[in-house]
């Protein structure tokens, strides 16, 4: 039992600098020798366990659900550790998809305080990101889980995931992102998603822009590190004509998450999971159908009701607006699109508006209570040049949603986007919560 509260212990967590509250964030952030250091104190929990590292730009939280649900279908004791959250962030860190309670929260927090107290101070001050890194990884050890699924958080080389020597490391769809901590060019965001490759450890990704794809061969191979392609045929070794199939179909009828882009990402959660079964896990081929169809992952392209359908999706740049696009007429071909839009200040506004708005007959922009929010003066400055009509300005996300439903009918079709802020928003103004399914 510990001797800390449920309350004492989430104030000093939330003690910690958030930085993914804060605007501009900076390389100066991230410190893998200072969490390598709190683990080491510990014990190095992560150690006792084997994991998959899985980074890239979108779809990279889709691709953990999924790899997650083909392990939890093949029996085995699953820990899931994800970001960001939508609505509290015990959903960050998960056992079979509990989300970890106060009680256990606090047992963590009893255990690395003392150590956070033992750290060398030369190696500056951690941010709670750092600190709830290393409670994920030091509760799957206690919850004695046979794999964990650990999200990278930002980038790739420096987060302090990256303190992990996974058994598999995965790279999903690069795009532009966070251009102003990774760098200007799919190159650079490349080479810091690269940086989780580890010497001789599998690493597996999809078919990328030829720029990002040389990067990781590259990396790959002055690593030692097998480099796999999960395509549409199916896992294939660098440049080898020898195509591994996936053992269940993968179309959009046998996936519980909807839309096209979804394709990719369960060949890429597939392919792990073959790679997984390389070494030693069972994974007979019915858990690969069963884990597919059954995976939970709220927030992407999700629907919350119908006549009209209200659907949420948290894409936050170009590329993924526009692929969104195409999924939200795949779904409902008629009727008229609202879009409700917010984002954060860092993303590229103009190329999130062009993908979405033209379609559009009405836009509604709002603004997440989130600090790192866009206001609606610059999100109202991205969207008029795209719009067939003048844009409206509702500040709270739940006003936004209330004059969407009032306006549309029973046919038409309500997206809201740009942020997974704005996502938790309306989730929690249609009434669901942390833990619904």
């Amino acid at each position: 039992m510990s001797n800390i509260s449920d309350q004492d212990a989430l104030r000093w967590l939330h003690s910690f600098a958030d930085s993914e509250r804060q605007l501009p964030r900076t390389p100066a952030e991230f410190n893998l020798p200072r969490t390598q250091a709190l683990l080491d104190l510990l014990g190095n929990p992560q150690r006792r366990y084997p994991s998959v590292m899985i980074a890239g730009t979108k779809g990279k939280g889709s691709t953990a659900a999924m790899v997650e649900a083909i392990l939890r279908a093949g029996g085995l004791r699953t820990g899931l550790y994800t970001s960001p959250h939508l609505h509290t962030f015990r959903e960050r860190i998960q056992v079979d998809r509990a989300l970890i309670t106060p009680a256990m929260i606090a047992e963590q927090v009893a255990q690395i305080q003392p150590q956070v107290a033992r750290l060398d101070p030369k190696l500056g001050d951690l941010s709670i990101y750092e600190v709830q890194t290393v409670l994920a990884l030091s509760h799957f050890a206690a919850a004695q889980v046979e794999c964990a699924v650990l999200e990278i958080g930002l980038g790739g080389r420096d987060d302090a995931v990256n303190v992990v020597t996974p058994v598999v490391s995965a790279v999903s769809s690069l795009s532009l992102d966070h251009t102003q901590i990774l760098g200007p060019t799919l190159e650079d965001i490349a080479a810091h998603k690269a940086g989780i490759i580890k010497p001789g450890v599998p690493i597996i990704t999809v078919p990328q822009a030829p720029q990002a794809a040389a990067v990781l061969a590259r990396v790959a191979a002055d690593q030692a590190a097998p480099l796999w392609i999960a395509g549409a045929s199916g896992l294939r070794r660098g440049s080898d004509d020898l195509v591994r199939p996936y053992p269940a179909a993968i179309r959009p009828d046998t996936l519980r998450l909807a839309g096209q882009f979804q394709i990719e990402n369960a060949q890429l959660a597939s392919g792990i999971a073959l790679l997984l079964r390389d070494v030693g896990m069972p994974l007979p081929d019915h858990t690969f159908a069963t884990g597919l169809a059954s995976v939970r992952w709220p927030g992407r392209l999700e629907t919350l009701r119908s006549h009209p359908r209200l659907i949420v999706d948290g894409a936050h740049n170009g590329d993924s607006a526009r692929k969104l696009m195409l999924a939200l007429r795949e779904l409902q071909p008629s009727g008229a699109l609202i879009v409700i839009l917010g984002t954060s200040a860092d993303k590229d506004l103009a190329a999130i508006a062009e993908a979405l708005v033209p379609h559009a007959e009405t836009v509604i922009v709002t603004q997440s209570a989130h600090p790192r929010a866009a206001t609606c003066a610059a999100l109202l400055a991205a969207v008029r040049p795209f719009a067939h009509s003048e844009p409206l300005a509702i500040s709270a996300v739940s006003d936004a949603v209330a004059e969407a439903l009032r306006r549309a009918g029973p046919n038409d079709l309500i997206c809201a986007t740009g942020s997974l802020f704005v996502v938790a928003a309306v989730r929690e103004a249609c009434g669901y919560g942390e833990g619904d399914g």
